[in-house]
């Protein structure tokens, strides 16, 4: 048995993120919409109608292209892509065939890079649901303006793909060309894999897995045909014997075969012609460029210098929230370390640990609230901790938190001298142990005023009073 290698290349479908479908103004928003709502006489592909391109998924495709290093063709067309299935009320999609987009980017993934062939624009199918011998169709999702991205076969494993694939997720959603929600399936991934031996070029027949819709399924399809595909060779003594289209069950976590795979011909493309061809100016390809907003490898770099781990910057960087609270918490603080704690550890944990909790948990704004509080000494660190623990699960500000509770921090320096001469009285042995020496004596003695005033006193001006007044 020869030693083989996977050969991994991956089709990526994803919903741009528009108010309306890519050729009618029917709302693109289909997902829990009561089936066949949202469709019209263009997006059901009615003779006599006339396809008209979104701007908007245009211009979200064009950033798409430049955020994945990809060159924008100064021409090009959308072409009719034939094919016959229940979803497809037209009889065709309209796509892009020899004259896409854009074309040769490249995606630097952890562990990796992997080259672009193509971003192409199309427009989505419906959705059928089988139950049992009868088949159930949902157009309102016929239309959907999608871009498909298309990798050259340059990944090498399940873990190499999955890596890529989210890091695509990550660029797309930087630079708003979509929400690419995989819950929602607004991104879905092909994936062909074929195998060879080791040190050779070639690149034989290969299957084709088709509308995985998260990474698990993405992962573990390609890890099973892959193991299929050794058996096959050791079975036969060699790779595939032709190009085939299989199909991941993922309830049983298997492959099951569906049809040979088309070639373009069986498509019968042609140029659309209710499409005129789409010309892009330089110039104004150059300023879109010059406006995208930094990119995830470079935001990870700043997180990584301002002394995060990557496990932390990875975090801030598959959710948007999130990075959107802790920048707003280190620009106030300039302290990582506080605001990675803060939004990182604390409102993460308390998120997770309360599934109850109010929407989405507390914005940035309710954050820094908080935070501007402990600053003011208005309330301690501790009580700080208590206080967003209770603004996850209730929803309400700060301020009402700490008003309604009776959490104000006691930082009046008559109140504070009052409370150190009592504990000072009550502590005796711990103050004669400090004066002769044990700094952790003054420990004792702040932990006494503490617990009288139940964590209020403000810990930094009692430690304070106290050594001078002791001294």
């Amino acid at each position: 048995m020869p030693t083989l290698e996977a050969i991994i290349g991956l089709e990526v479908h994803a919903q741009m993120s528009t108010k309306t479908k890519m050729f009618c103004g029917c709302d693109n928003d289909a997902f829990g919409k009561e089936p066949n709502t949202t469709v019209c006489p263009i997006c059901m592909g009615h003779p006599g109608t006339l396809p008209v391109p979104n701007k908007e998924a245009v211009s979200k495709a064009v950033r798409a292209s430049l955020a994945i290093g990809c060159t924008i063709a100064p021409d090009c067309h959308f072409d009719r892509k034939h094919y016959f299935y229940p979803d497809l009320p037209a009889g065709f999609q309209i796509s892009q065939y020899d004259f896409p987009l854009s074309k040769g980017g490249v995606v630097e993934y952890e562990g990796g890079t992997c080259r672009i062939t193509r971003l192409h624009m199309e427009n989505d199918a419906g959705k059928l649901t089988h139950v049992g011998s009868t088949t159930l169709c949902d157009y309102n999702r016929a239309g959907t303006p999608l871009m498909e991205i298309v990798t050259e076969p340059d990944l090498r494993n399940a873990e190499q793909a999955v890596a890529f694939a989210q890091e695509l997720r990550r660029i797309l959603i930087a630079v708003s060309a979509s929400e690419a929600d995989m819950f929602k399936g607004m991104m879905r991934f092909d994936a062909s894999i074929s195998l060879r031996q080791v040190g050779t070029e070639k690149l034989n027949p290969r299957s084709e897995i088709k509308n995985l819709n998260s990474f698990k399924a993405l992962e573990r399809a390609l890890q099973y045909e892959e193991k299929r595909l050794r058996d096959v060779w050791e079975e036969t003594g060699g790779p595939l014997k032709g190009n085939i289209t299989v199909g991941w069950m993922d309830d049983e976590g298997k492959t099951r075969m569906l049809r040979d795979k088309e070639d373009a011909q069986d498509y019968r493309y042609f140029p659309e012609p209710d499409i005129p061809p789409l010309h892009f100016e330089a110039k104004n390809i150059a300023v879109i460029k010059k406006a995208l907003p930094p990119l995830p490898r470079a935001e990870r770099d700043r997180y990584a210098a301002l002394g995060l781990s990557l496990s932390e910057a990875m975090q801030l960087m598959d959710d948007s929230s999130l990075r959107t609270i802790f920048d707003a918490v280190y620009a106030q603080t300039k302290d990582a370390k506080r605001s990675s704690s803060i939004v990182l550890s604390q409102l993460v944990g308390f998120l997770k640990a309360d599934e109850k909790a109010a929407g989405d948990g507390p914005d940035a704004e309710a954050i820094l609230e908080l935070i501007a509080a402990i600053d003011a000494g208005t309330i301690s660190a501790n009580a700080g901790k208590e206080v967003l623990e209770t603004m996850v699960k209730t929803g309400k500000p700060a301020s009402a938190i700490i008003k309604e509770g009776g959490m104000q921090q006691i930082s009046d320096d008559a109140a504070l001298e009052d409370l150190v001469k009592k504990a000072i009285a009550a502590n005796s042995k711990s103050v004669a142990d400090f004066k002769a020496g044990k700094q952790a004596a003054l420990g004792a003695i702040v932990g006494w005023i503490m617990k009288e005033t139940k964590g209020q006193a403000n810990p930094g001006k009692v430690n304070e009073m106290l050594r001078k007044t002791i001294s």
